[in-house]
């Protein structure tokens, strides 16, 4: 995120998660010491007799991660059926159903860690990941995840400098916006709301919404993780124009309507 940290909301009916975070500690201490055992007896989990996981030997999925091992996303432009889950615990992220785990997600992160589901499969759900490299993916025990559905779909046009926000469909609104210059360009592709966040140390946003994906050619801004961002700006003459560091800019009142929508929602980015 452009000079500081990273935000987002909850999902509807689940209350409001917005959580205040001055500066984002590492959340992998919290799977310290914890094994975790398969389910052999439920459908779809890992073989009978499969070993069990001691996650405090893998990598927490997190903005400030990169995970080399991670499958990519072979859809990055399809939309979902809404459906996003979270995890009750610190569980371990298969690169395939069955497979041999190569990271773990917790539970927190930029308040709780709502991620979207982008395929099934009998005892399992595919869904995007928050690190590097951008469109990473993983597989989780759906026995271990609390599951809920966002109607919210949000659609940024890098082209056009254009968002806009969608309900079961429905358009609710579009705003020009201000999206990365040529030389840090805002990334395309499937991404996700992650976080949400009350920075009190800068002035330029209220609030700051991260995303799960991150700058293709800065390492880091404002002493993050190069985390991209959706947040609101000062300068009205900034919207429409070609300007950030890969961050999207956009008006009050978007941005008024955007802290309601639910973490995990999926975002859309596109060169259009």
């Amino acid at each position: 995120m452009e000079s500081g940290s990273s935000p987002g909301s909850v999902v509807s009916g689940w209350g409001s998660r917005l959580a205040t975070l001055v500066a984002v500690a590492s959340v992998g201490a919290i799977a310290a010491a914890f094994l975790l055992s398969p389910d052999s007896d439920r459908p779809g989990s890992p073989r009978s007799g499969a070993a069990e996981v001691d996650v405090t030997k893998l990598v927490a999925s997190t903005t400030k991660a990169r995970l080399p091992r991670a499958p990519r996303d072979t859809e990055p432009r399809a939309t979902t059926a809404g459906d996003v889950v979270h995890p009750k615990r610190t569980l371990p992220v298969y690169a395939e159903p069955d497979g041999r785990p190569f990271a773990k997600v917790t539970p927190n992160q930029m308040g709780e860690t709502w991620l979207p589901v982008i395929d099934r499969r009998p005892g399992w759900v595919q869904v995007l990941l928050p690190s590097r490299p951008n469109g990473s993916t993983g597989w989780l025990k759906t026995s271990s995840v609390e599951q809920a559905r966002t109607p919210y779909l949000i659609r940024v046009h890098v082209g056009s400098r254009e968002l806009e926000l969608f309900s079961d469909g429905e358009l609710l609104g579009h705003w020009p916006v201000a999206v990365g210059t040529a030389e840090t360009p805002t990334p395309t592709g499937r991404t996700f709301l992650l976080g949400s966040i009350v920075d009190a140390e800068q002035s330029y946003s209220p609030v700051i919404l991260p995303l799960g994906s991150h700058s293709d050619t800065l390492d880091s801004y404002g002493g993050g993780p190069g985390t991209v961002a959706i947040h609101g700006w000062p300068d009205d003459s900034v919207f429409g124009n070609a300007v950030s560091h890969g961050c999207i800019r956009v008006p009050d009142d978007a941005l008024e309507q955007l802290t309601q929508v639910p973490l995990g929602t999926l975002v859309l980015i596109d060169d259009n």
